[in-house]
């Protein structure tokens, strides 16, 4: 009863007009940068975060958790329609969605993605509910060993699971830790890599190194893209499916619900690792897996399913543990730390109106979801033909006067920009931003913690491992690396053995 009587309340959060104007913003904006391809939810956080600084905690999170799943909705659509993904995780939507599309089932493709996505967004929001309160329970037995074990835990998966190669995840895991870094000591009160400015003493803005990195350096980046947007908008039609549709689209996305809620609750995991797993899985299961890639209905359902899932699931270990399991959840947490709240197990006793508000802020999202990206669906194609020389003078402009409102600093400006520039730089060097903010978010909380559990012992290491919680993350996390490194120790150990043969 007491899940029945927290969704209400969350309702009666939710339903109030403000809430109700942000929340309808963010799936708004969400399906919009869903659909232009390039400036992903990441990017327009960042530049959206200084907003959030003057709007009350629950209605800024609401706004930013639209813009999130809204995006995968929105993603889907130009998959479908000119193999054009606006996000990342529509990757996969795309292979049998355009094919699905050519063969003039581009309705039904479009209707197939929008009911799976609001299934498993129903669901997810569910398991939210039912899980994230056990969760947090559990974490307040937590010590500062165990939240160190926790956190070290959750960057080794990150860099595991991270995109591209790992020693470059590593290296820009630690760049976001030496920016961390800089500013005043809390246990000593001397500064640290502040070179004399006085400016660093309280640390790097949040807001400006996100802002930087990801809405500049992507702006700067998607001006060498040039995308030809050919589709098959004229052959849109049966946007309501037959009952033998819904029949055959129901068990996948029913599976990529499942998958995708488990993969969004692990540090790296997240939608697009979710719908590339569903796809696979999908396809072993299939009586006809030939299918696959020529316009299978269960290629577009199982996929939509679990990146919405995922999606919406990956807010569970940042509100109950603190622990951003993406990017997107770092400035999750980043935005709430604005506003002088810390992501943890006390968080929901503390703000139950910000979690459950939340939580009942999905259901009511995914709603509008629904009724944005059917019947509007082409007004959305629309959008990619506006040239991107008209769009990125504003971005830039928005991220200047955003930077500028946080402190009234033009040094925050300039640090914006360089930081842009080294955004731009990371993705010509195909390294990903995301470690680097996970880093800078989780690096002082590392630290913190790792001091905090010394000093109760008493300089004793053995306190890491004398826990049974902290004991066991440190033992997932050598599980993991053991997985890394073992195929490649394998490989390298029958390369010497042929050549000695």
């Amino acid at each position: 009863m007491d899940i029945f009587s927290n969704l209400a309340f969350g309702f009666g959060v939710a339903l109030t007009p403000t809430n109700l104007l942000y929340a309808f913003a963010g799936t708004v904006l969400g399906t919009i940068i869903g659909v232009l391809p390039g400036l992903g939810p990441v990017a327009t956080i960042s530049i959206l975060l200084p907003i959030t600084f003057s709007l009350p905690p629950q209605t800024a999170i609401i706004m930013l958790a639209g813009i999130y799943y809204g995006a995968q909705y929105g993603g889907s659509t130009t998959a479908i329609l000119v193999n054009l993904p606006g996000e990342s995780s529509a990757v996969v939507t795309a292979i049998d969605g355009y094919q699905m599309a050519r063969k003039g089932k581009a309705g039904l493709a479009l209707a197939t993605a929008a009911l799976a996505s609001f299934i498993a967004g129903s669901i997810a929001t569910l398991v939210i509910a039912i899980l994230a309160p056990a969760l947090a329970e559990v974490a307040l037995s937590f010590g500062p060993a165990d939240y160190f074990s926790l956190m070290v835990f959750g960057l080794v998966a990150a860099v595991i699971l991270a995109h591209g190669s790992v020693i470059k995840a590593l290296a820009m895991l630690a760049f976001g830790f030496l920016l961390g870094s800089i500013g005043t000591d809390v246990n000593t009160g001397f500064e640290r890599f502040t070179f004399g400015i006085p400016e660093f003493g309280d640390g790097i803005d949040f807001a400006v190194v996100a802002m930087g990195i990801f809405g500049i350096g992507e702006t700067i980046a998607n001006l060498e893209r040039r995308a030809e947007t050919k589709g098959y908008l004229a052959e849109i039609r049966g946007l309501m499916p037959r009952w033998a549709d819904i029949k055959a689209m129901l068990p996948p996305a029913l599976r990529g619900t499942a998958l995708g809620s488990c993969l969004g609750l692990l540090p790296g995991g997240g939608p697009v690792l979710a719908a590339f797993s569903t796809y696979s899985l999908e396809k072993k299961l299939s009586k006809t897996p030939k299918e696959f890639g020529h316009g299978a209905l269960p290629g577009v359902a199982g996929p939509e399913a679990a990146n919405n899932a995922a999606a919406q699931t990956s807010f569970i270990p940042m509100l109950t543990l603190g622990l951003p399991s993406n990017a997107v959840m770092a400035l999750m947490i980043g935005a709430l730390m604005m506003q002088g709240l810390s992501p943890g197990p006390q968080l929901m006793t503390e703000k139950p109106e910000l979690f459950w508000g939340l939580v009942a802020s999905m259901w009511i999202g995914n709603l509008m979801l629904i009724v944005l990206n059917l019947p509007l669906v082409g007004i959305w194609v629309k959008l990619l033909s506006a040239p991107y020389r008209i769009l990125y003078p504003a971005i830039l402009m928005f991220c200047c006067i955003g930077v500028y409102s946080l402190n009234s600093s033009w040094l925050d400006v300039v640090l914006a920009g360089g930081f842009g520039v080294l955004g731009y730089i990371f993705l010509k060097m195909r390294c990903e931003p995301a470690p680097l903010l996970l880093g800078f978010i989780l690096g002082p909380m590392i630290e913190e913690n790792l001091r905090r559990a010394l000093l109760i012992s008493k300089g004793d290491p053995a306190v890491f491992v004398q826990r049974p919680i902290s004991l066991t993350f440190l033992l997932l996390a050598l599980a993991l690396i053991v997985v890394l490194v073992a195929p490649a120790f394998r490989s390298a150990r029958e390369r010497a053995f042929d050549e000695a043969a």
